[in-house]
């Protein structure tokens, strides 16, 4: 016997449900001690490993040391600087020092950070951005947690060191931001959609109910986001993709639940965005 249909609605309703159980979970986190350790440590590079359970929140902060965000299990939502990225494993983000952001953990999160002073070297990026992680770079993280502070520049633990901001300037920036706009009615739109991801709404309708002329949407769109309206709902789309993916949701169910008419639709967008398939991207 043939497998049963999975309804477009019956797949965003399960979807809806494990979604708002995740947010409901959400646990604050109390900073100041893991600020005050990051912002004590002398040395150019350190490592910092941290676990966090499922539906756990790093508040809103900033350090003055630029971070790059790891996490070996787990998929990290981040905020910052009117942006959204969301990092999955084999992947990070680089948070330039300064910028204030918050981190929201999907799934159980095994954090591997390193912490990197602002003039320990140059050509390092310039604003925050998510990155690839090569299997050297991932070695070499998981070995600066082991390496004792502060370290001298002359030994082994500061070759490695020396070595992990040699793999940092070479780190590949990847497609998985999604910048928010700023003007009002954008953001009725924005909100609206990542609220209702399979919202087939054209531009037009989103015209009428604003009343504003179309062009002026699609204007504002490529200003404020570097997107098109249309690129905008199918990069919030591909993002929320990643997160239930990471959460062992199948690729029927995702596809259905955001508003693809099939699993292979989805699937060629994603190999599209990303360059490969969601098997493929989570397997590193």
């Amino acid at each position: 016997m043939p497998p049963k249909p999975v309804s477009r609605h019956s797949a965003r309703n399960a979807l809806k449900k494990d979604i708002a159980a995740a947010t409901a979970s959400r646990l604050p986190m109390a900073l100041p001690d893991a600020l005050r350790v990051i912002e004590e440590t002398d040395s150019p590079v350190s490592g910092r490993p941290t676990d966090y359970p499922a539906g756990w929140v790093i508040e809103p902060h900033a350090h003055s040391k630029h971070q790059l965000l790891y996490a070996e299990r787990g998929v990290m939502v981040v905020q910052a600087g009117g942006g959204r990225w969301v990092v999955p494993p084999t992947r990070a983000i680089w948070v330039h020092a300064g910028t204030l952001h918050d981190v929201r953990c999907i799934g159980e999160v095994h954090m591997r950070s390193l912490l990197v002073a602002v003039d320990a070297a140059p050509n390092l990026l310039g604003e925050t951005q998510a990155v690839g992680i090569s299997p050297l770079l991932r070695e070499l993280i998981r070995a600066a947690l082991d390496v004792a502070q502060p370290y001298a520049p002359g030994t082994r633990d500061g070759r490695l060191m020396r070595l992990i901001l040699d793999e940092l300037r070479a780190l590949p920036v990847l497609p998985l931001h999604l910048q928010m706009p700023a003007d009002a009615r954008l953001v009725q739109i924005c909100t609206a959609l990542q609220a209702q991801l399979d919202d087939a709404s054209t531009m037009a309708d989103w015209a009428a109910r604003l009343a504003v002329d179309v062009k002026t949407i699609q204007r504002l769109f490529v200003k404020e986001t570097g997107m098109t309206f249309g690129q905008w709902r199918q990069q919030a789309r591909l993002l929320r993709a990643l997160e239930l993916l990471a959460t062992g949701e199948k690729v029927i169910d995702v596809a259905l639940a955001l508003g693809y008419d099939s699993p292979s639709a989805f699937a060629t967008m994603f190999r599209k965005q990303f360059g490969q398939t969601p098997s493929q991207f989570f397997s590193g």
